[in-house]
């Protein structure tokens, strides 16, 4: 009998030894699957985190093109009503060239002058600038447009290939031409 209750005695604490195993072997594969589950979500959050970052970064980039876009935009429309303003500027600018003597201090002539003067300033306003030419410099067909080829007047020392007399102001803004200087050229 002694036997059986060493066996009986050794039972119990063999089995609880055999659950503790088997507890040990459960938190084990319990711990594993749940470490390769943070793993897997780890993986989904950094792909999401690439995927937002990448979206954010196509909307950022969509959104300098569109603000390019308006601003292009709104220079070639403001460009068109100024295509359309500049003969009237220049029609002042002949008339004020034209002006007979007699009409200076003339209050009507003065405020018509007025009117020039703030089409003008509208036109700066909106960075419209003239483009200066002076008599003997280069003929440059990205500034000017050549309307005669004309043999230079003596004694001015205007070289073949030289402006001559500009027929009428060219203008730019910034760097885009609006219209080039119609300009006579020396021969």
């Amino acid at each position: 009998m002694e036997t059986t209750s060493q066996q009986e005695q050794e039972t119990p604490a063999t089995q609880a030894d055999a659950k503790m195993n088997e507890n040990d072997n459960g938190n084990e594969s319990e711990l594993e699957l749940l470490q390769k589950e943070a793993a897997e979500a780890k993986a989904k959050a950094s792909e999401y985190l690439d995927g937002w970052q990448r979206a954010r970064a196509d909307f950022v980039n969509y959104k300098k093109r569109q603000d390019q876009l308006n601003a292009d935009l709104r220079v070639f429309a403001t460009m068109d009503v100024i295509k359309r303003l500049l003969p009237i500027a220049d029609d002042f600018e002949r008339a004020a060239r034209n002006k007979p003597v007699e009409f200076d201090g003339n209050s009507w002539v003065d405020g018509v002058m007025l009117v020039h003067r703030k089409l003008t300033q509208a036109l700066d306003a909106e960075g419209v600038k003239p483009i200066v030419v002076k008599l003997g410099e280069a003929f440059d067909p990205n500034l000017h447009e050549a309307v005669t080829h004309d043999d230079a007047p003596e004694g001015s020392g205007i070289e073949s290939g030289h402006v001559i007399e500009e027929l009428q102001k060219g203008y730019k803004v910034g760097e885009r031409i609006i219209r080039p200087a119609l300009v006579r050229v020396a021969k």
